[in-house]
């Protein structure tokens, strides 16, 4: 990494001649405010598990990519970073596409305060044409509207799952305003939500199996997968499949006409 930057590009003099091209140690220890002595032994890993506020001086003095940073804490601290730019992110152009080319899976995408920031055109069939906006724009929330216990049979073990996988978030993004002021609003309504936070319990939504009752087509039997992107936006892509050949055939019902009714993410 030393290698690939010159004086010029973080703002030093060349001065000296320079048996080898990129930057010296020394100048990377200063630029880092580290000790030369230290920062050796950080190339020569010798100096056991660096702290994340150090890392990111280093991170930042060689000019890292976002991959490049969370190489950095995986070899160091056997971890990866907190995401220092949590502000919500775009769908990208491509995964907009890959929602569309979709046409018989619902599947929708959400950020990591459960926020639904994209969805495809059997997303709406089968949660209804209200999905992704009001109270629905939040798949977190929805789950905790009163009357989804009744539409979603797995509730508890589905809300629980979420409820850690929201603590499991805030780790990621402890400074996230919106993502506390989710968390602090669903204690407020729930008790049972705030059970489980006190518990601390901590998941990974990332696939499974749940039962729904929707009010056209009857109880369905479904999976759910959760594609994560590998970069700072953290965003997931979520695709519902049926678990059995009749929810296939009641996924092809709902499919063939409109979305009538909401039910739960």
């Amino acid at each position: 990494m030393r290698a690939r930057l010159r004086p010029e590009d973080v703002g030093l003099p060349d001065v000296g001649r320079r048996r080898t091209p990129g930057l010296r140690r020394q100048e990377v220890a200063q630029l880092a405010a580290v000790s030369i002595d230290w920062y050796i032994r950080l190339e020569q890993g010798r100096v056991g598990t660096p702290g994340a506020s150090v890392l990111d001086a280093v991170a930042g003095a060689l000019r890292l990519s976002p991959s490049e940073r969370r190489h950095l804490y995986l070899i160091s601290r056997g971890e990866t970073p907190v995401a220092r730019h949590p502000a919500a992110a775009p769908v990208g152009d491509s995964l907009r596409v890959l929602l569309a080319g979709m046409p018989l899976v619902p599947a929708y995408v959400i950020d990591f305060r459960f926020d639904v920031l994209a969805y495809n055109t059997a997303a709406t069939a089968l949660f209804g044409a209200g999905f992704g906006a009001g109270d629905a724009s939040n798949a977190a929330r929805v789950l905790f509207l009163p009357h989804m216990r009744e539409i979603q049979l797995d509730w508890v073990r589905v809300a629980r799952e979420t409820v850690g996988n929201l603590r499991a978030n805030l780790g990621r993004h402890p400074d996230d305003v919106r993502l506390r002021e989710l968390i602090a609003e669903l204690r407020g309504q729930s008790p049972q939500f705030t059970t489980w936070w006190d518990d601390h319990t901590v998941k990974q939504r990332a696939h499974g199996r749940k039962n729904i009752r929707h009010p056209v087509v009857g109880e369905l039997a479904l999976c759910y997968d959760t594609l994560a992107t590998l970069d700072e936006s953290d965003q997931c892509l979520i695709a519902v499949t049926p678990a059995d050949p009749a929810a296939e055939h009641a996924l092809r019902r709902l499919m063939s006409g409109p979305g009538l009714h909401a039910v739960g993410t």
